[in-house]
């Protein structure tokens, strides 16, 4: 199978899952929790299924990979919201996980598939340095666009920091490690048993809980102080 099939089978589904999105936001009558959660079923859904039927093995993998590490960072989106309360999930009208929207637990995995199926593909082409690079600037693309759009929904807001835009400083160097680390990981647990994976996709789910304190310490405890 072709690159440029590949490549255009991917363009397709991101366009029919926009339309998607356009579709589904502009329903009346339905609260923003049930149409997030919706979409990003469905995005979870449409992604192995196209991979299935198209024969795309290596989507399946990148897929569930992203999708096991999407569950675990229901955690770091608790800690947040609870411990730095740095992040607020307003009442969607729908099911929470704590104090955080049920969706989250999917909705991650929408950004990292793309990540990681860019990482893994420059790194085939080009070389790993060129990929690692072109992962964190498209990390810092598509977290700071969400990070800019999400409250219009309203989805989540950041609160308590210092912002650009609607952009907490804090949080960019860890997510874009994040998208770094999920890269790598999945380079490192790929070939092997599945289990592995369920730990990879934890350390990294660590990874980003610990960066985040950190950076948070750093940029609006110590920082301010100096």
């Amino acid at each position: 199978m072709t690159v440029e099939k590949k490549y255009l089978d991917l363009l397709l589904v991101h366009i029919i899952f926009m339309i998607m999105c356009v579709a589904v936001l502009l329903l009346p009558g339905l609260a923003i929790g049930a149409k997030m959660f919706a979409l990003i079923a469905a995005y979870n859904v449409l992604i192995p299924l196209v991979a299935y039927v198209r024969g795309h093995k290596e989507w399946l993998s990148i897929w569930a990979y992203v999708f096991i590490l999407s569950l675990f960072q229901i955690f770091p989106d608790w800690f947040l919201a609870t411990e730095l309360e740095t992040i607020a999930f307003p009442d969607d009208g729908f099911l929470m996980i704590g104090p955080v929207s049920a969706y989250m637990a999917g909705l991650w995995a929408i950004p990292l598939f793309v990540i990681l199926f860019m990482g893994q593909e420059l790194g085939k082409q080009r070389s790993y340095k060129v990929a690692y690079l072109a992962v964190a600037a498209l990390t810092l693309f598509i977290f700071g666009l969400a990070e800019e759009t999400m409250w219009m929904l309203p989805s989540w807001n950041a609160q308590n920091v210092m912002m650009v835009g609607h952009v907490a400083v804090y949080i960019v160097i860890p997510e874009i490690l994040l998208g770094l680390s999920t890269v790598i990981s999945f380079e490192l647990v790929r070939d092997r048993p599945f289990w592995l994976w369920i730990i990879g996709a934890f350390t990294v789910m660590i990874l980003y809980l610990g960066n985040v304190s950190f950076f948070y310490l750093l940029i609006e405890r110590i920082l301010p102080g100096v």
